[in-house]
């Protein structure tokens, strides 16, 4: 999906998803990054995802760490989104503790329903 997305809009390179790393652990944690570069309001989409395998080690809160700050330093950006299943309880939890809040509901065909969360950059941690 994201090399076909490269062709089209190869302006996107920069911000796509790229894998999670620890040094720890011989393969790929996870992958964490933007689903494209800001929108005309500004507005920048996270996305990340954990090995069920090594989840609950604090991988998740790192990426959105990194995410929120890259975006916070971005002059083209201004508010940052996270979308999550109602189910998962556990980022839920961890985006609702960086500020966002609720602003909707959305149909994915990939993931099915979708809870829109969105904070302001400049509520992004300090760099």
């Amino acid at each position: 999906m994201r090399s076909e997305q490269i062709r089209r809009t190869p302006t996107d390179l920069p911000w796509i998803t790229r894998l999670m790393i620890d040094p720890q652990v011989t393969t790929p944690v996870g992958l964490a990054g933007f689903h494209g570069a800001p929108d005309e309001a500004g507005m920048v989409e996270i996305g990340y995802r954990v090995d069920p395998e090594l989840r609950r080690r604090g991988y998740a809160r790192r990426s959105l760490e990194t995410l929120l700050a890259v975006a916070q330093r971005h002059p083209d950006v201004s508010t940052v989104r996270a979308t999550v299943s109602p189910d998962n309880v556990a980022s839920r939890a961890l985006v609702t503790s960086y500020g966002f809040v609720e602003t909707g509901e959305q149909w994915d065909e990939e993931d099915g329903l979708e809870t829109i969360y969105e904070v302001s950059a400049s509520a992004a941690p300090p760099s």
